[in-house]
C-alpha cells in the first residue's frame, strides 16, 4: 500500500509531516510506503535527523499552496507541480492509494475533484469529521465542503457517513441522526423536512429522525448529517471549547494548593479525558464521495495526528470503503428507478 503526504502543507511542514511519517513506518502493522512530496532538498534534510527506516521515499515537487492563496482551482492550474496537485496525480495514477494534506483544505478539496472526480453514484463529496462523544465517537458530515445542499445530497452524505463508521470506525449498525432544530420530524426547514422523508424511507439505514446539537456530545447517534456550513460551525465551535475547558480548569486548579493537591489525585482521570478530547487522538478527516481516499487534516496538526491520519488512509483503502458507498447508492437508484 502505498499513501502519499502532502509533506509541505500545513503551519509546521514539513518537519511535523516527515516526523509523523516516520513514527507511522515504524509503528504500522502492514506493508505500506509513505511517499513524501515537496521539496526534495528540505525533505532530505529533514529525514537526515532520523535513523534510516524502511517504508519513506520522497516525491519531488517544487511548488507550495500557501494558507492565504485564494480561488483554490485557479491556484492549482497555477501551480500545476504543487505538493497537493503532485500527490493527487500520484493517486489518479494509480502509484498511491490515499493522499494526506494539512494543507489549503479548499486546495485539497479541488485538487480531489479535479484529479480524482467523483463515485459514479455521488453528486457532492463530504467531509467526515470526527468528533468524541460520552459514548465514543460520532461522525458529523458535512464539516465544510458544501455550504448548502440539496436533500439528495444529504441523504448520500447519511449513506457514506453510515458506511464510514461502520467499516473504519468499527461501530455496529450505526445510528442516523439528522441535525435540526427539534426532535420533531415536522421540525426544520424545506430541504430538513424533504431530507427527513428520504432518510425514513431507506430501511437499510438505521435511521433515528432529527437530532440536536446538545444531542452531539451525548453520542445520541453515531452519524450526525447536516449542511457544510452548519457542520463547519459546529466543528470549530467544539474545537475553541477543548481549549476553553483546558484554560479554565488550569485557572482553577492553580487557585489554591488543595485544588493543585486535588489535580494530583485526579490526574489520570484529566489525562484520560484530555485524550478522548484530542482531535490528534483521530488523525484527520475523510472526503468521502470522491473516487479515491483523501484524508484532510488541521493545518496545526501535530506528528500525532498525521501518523494517526495515515492509520486511517490505511483503513479506508483495506476495508474498500468506497466500493461500499458505490454499492449502497446503485442499489438504491437501481430501486427508485423500478
Amino acid at each position: 500500500m502505498r499513501i502519499a503526504l502532502d509533506a509541505m502543507g500545513g503551519d509546521q511542514a514539513p518537519e511535523v509531516m516527515v516526523l509523523g511519517a516516520v513514527e507511522a513506518a515504524r509503528e504500522s502493522d502492514e506493508d505500506v510506503e509513505i511517499l513524501l512530496v515537496g521539496k526534495e532538498a528540505r525533505l532530505q534534510s529533514e529525514l537526515r535527523k532520523f535513523p534510516p527506516i524502511h517504508g519513506i521515499t520522497i516525491v519531488p515537487a517544487s511548488e507550495i499552496i500557501e494558507m492565504a492563496d485564494k480561488s483554490p482551482a485557479a491556484i492549482l492550474r497555477r501551480k500545476s507541480d504543487s505538493s497537493i496537485a503532485v500527490a493527487m496525480k500520484l493517486q489518479k495514477e494509480g502509484a498511491a492509494q490515499a493522499v494526506i494534506s494539512a494543507g489549503h483544505t479548499g486546495a485539497a478539496v479541488a485538487s480531489s475533484l479535479l484529479s480524482l472526480g467523483r463515485l459514479a453514484e455521488v453528486s457532492r463529496p463530504a467531509i467526515a469529521s470526527p468528533l468524541p462523544t460520552e459514548k465514543g465517537m460520532c461522525v458529523l458530515l458535512d464539516a465544510g465542503a458544501n455550504a448548502s445542499c440539496k436533500p439528495e445530497w444529504l441523504f448520500q452524505f447519511a449513506v457514506m457517513g453510515e458506511l464510514y463508521a461502520s467499516h473504519v470506525l468499527g461501530i455496529e449498525k450505526p445510528k442516523i441522526g439528522l441535525l435540526s432544530i427539534g426532535e420533531e420530524s415536522s421540525k426544520g426547514d424545506s430541504n430538513t423536512l424533504k431530507t427527513h422523508e428520504l432518510l425514513a424511507a431507506d430501511p437499510d439505514l438505521n435511521f433515528i429522525g432529527n437530532v440536536e446539537g446538545r444531542d452531539i456530545p451525548k453520542g445520541t447517534a453515531d452519524v450526525v448529517v447536516c449542511d457544510g456550513f452548519v457542520g463547519n460551525v459546529i466543528l470549530k465551535f467544539a474545537e475553541s471549547m477543548v481549549g476553553f475547558l483546558a484554560t479554565s480548569i488550569r485557572e482553577q486548579i492553580m487557585s489554591s494548593w488543595s485544588r493543585k493537591l486535588g489535580a494530583f489525585l485526579l490526574k489520570g482521570a484529566v489525562e484520560g479525558i484530555r485524550k478522548k478530547l484530542d482531535y490528534q487522538e483521530y488523525g484527520g478527516a475523510p472526503l468521502l464521495g470522491v473516487d479515491g481516499v483523501a484524508i484532510i487534516c488541521h493545518g496545526n496538526s501535530s506528528a500525532k495526528a498525521i501518523k494517526n491520519a495515515i492509520f486511517v488512509a490505511q483503513r479506508m483503502v483495506r476495508e474498500r470503503v468506497n466500493d461500499h458507498i458505490k454499492e449502497h447508492l446503485q442499489r438504491k437508484n437501481s430501486a427508485s428507478n423500478e
